[in-house]
């Protein structure tokens, strides 16, 4: 993934609608892991859309300066690959 907001932003528009998991930093030393789609990007912060039967949740969203700041590490899955994006 890129080095610069503009970077991770282009390198998310590429891939909406893909497969995602996230490792993010829940504080205290907790990391929570999620899986979904991800459904939307908009100029500061990117939408995902969670599977119901893991999550509580319907959608998270984070910015991209959580990525780019490694409290979000995101995974995206393709059919039968797996590739890791850091900033």
């Amino acid at each position: 993934m890129g080095k610069t907001l503009v970077d991770i932003k282009r390198a998310l528009d590429a891939n909406v609608g893909k497969r995602i998991t996230i490792k993010a930093n829940g504080g205290r030393r907790k990391t929570m892991e999620r899986s979904g789609l991800l459904e939307e990007t908009y100029p500061s912060v990117f939408i995902v859309k969670l599977d119901e039967q893991q999550n509580a949740f319907e959608r998270v969203s984070y910015s991209y300066a959580d990525v780019l700041t490694e409290s979000v590490e995101l995974m995206f899955c393709e059919e039968g690959e797996s590739g890791v994006i850091k900033a």
